[in-house]
């Protein structure tokens, strides 16, 4: 697809859609959202692991919340993003598109890896056992296994075109695990306990605790957004090793 140049580019929400233009913006991107991730994570940590008060009732183990909860959330939020970009890509057809969904990937990968390793943590203490088939951590453990399989799916193709369709195709179906996640916990009996914030009630959770833990799940979208605009750019150089312009980034040494 043609990038069109007509009027300011800000208004036009195809300009970057062209990976010559979004590359370079991929890279200036790049920087900035990891060191937010940085400064957002320094301070999550330090108020939820130095100032936070224990929990009444779970006492010093709680603090896991402060990694579990916002890996779970990106976990979750990721793939709907992937389902977005599929959208995109079988919708209009844009390369950058299919390329940003298989970029985002190992990052929610590692996130539902890490969301079900935290999940275990605090799961042996307060519940005394590792693991349960319980209907949240059941329907996590899909989503681990569908991000697995789309990053399997995606490189098992050679044709570029048909991978990019087949990973669309996957993400698209596999999103609908999403909300069974998140309502796993109304929905059924369930040993997992409910949100601590929620859209009706609000949050239940003292100040400090939830200022850390948002500011943890900062830590985890800004370096989401880093590791997946890096990943994006190594796509691009592969995927358009053969253009003009990508032959003379790597003459110039600007690769």
């Amino acid at each position: 697809m043609k990038p069109n140049h007509d009027g300011p580019r800000w208004l036009n929400i195809f300009h970057f859609a062209s990976p010559l233009q979004f590359y370079p913006l991929a890279g200036k991107l790049v920087p900035i959202f990891a060191v937010l991730a940085t400064l957002f994570a320094l301070a999550g940590l330090w108020l939820g692991f130095g100032v936070a008060p224990a929990d009444a009732q779970q006492g010093e183990g709680y603090r896991i919340i402060f990694l579990h909860v916002p890996t779970s959330w990106m976990a979750m939020f990721i793939y709907i993003v992937m389902a977005f970009w599929s959208v995109m890509h079988l919708v209009w057809r844009t390369r950058l598109s299919a390329m940003m969904a298989q970029a985002l990937a190992p990052t929610g990968a590692l996130m539902a890896f890490l969301s079900l390793c935290t999940g275990a943590l605090w799961g042996k203490p307060m519940w005394g056992t590792w693991w349960v088939w319980d209907a949240r951590l059941t329907s996590m453990l899909l989503l681990f296994f569908l991000y697995l399989g789309f990053i399997a799916l995606t490189r098992s193709i050679d044709e570029t075109d048909r991978a990019d369709k087949a990973g669309s195709v996957l993400a698209i179906v596999g999103v609908f695990n999403v909300p069974v996640i998140y309502f796993s916990v109304k929905w059924w009996n369930t040993l997992h306990q409910g949100a601590s914030i929620s859209m009706e009630k609000g949050s239940t959770m003292a100040s400090t605790m939830l200022i850390a833990m948002l500011l943890m799940s900062f830590a985890a979208w800004m370096y989401s957004i880093a590791t997946a605009l890096s990943r994006v750019r190594t796509l691009i150089l592969l995927r358009e090793g053969r253009t003009r312009w990508v032959q003379e980034l790597i003459v110039g040494g600007k690769a």
